[in-house]
């Protein structure tokens, strides 16, 4: 269970990580899509620590 929460909250973190770099990198550009970027990196930061917790809880479930 440890080593599949470790994975999973790597796998978020990047992710996340990700998420703003590229929203930093077009906003930098100038790009007309920066705003929908913006507004999936706000949303990608409440969705993914859900999820991951949502995935977790349910493979916790689904092992006993």
């Amino acid at each position: 269970m440890k080593k599949a929460k470790r994975i999973l909250a790597i796998i978020g973190c990047i992710l996340l990580v990700s998420m703003y770099v590229v929203t930093i990198v077009l906003a930098l550009t100038d790009d007309p899509n920066t705003m929908n970027a913006f507004r999936a990196s706000i949303y990608c930061t409440i969705i993914v620590p859900v999820l991951i917790w949502a995935y977790g809880f349910i493979y916790r479930l689904l092992k006993k």
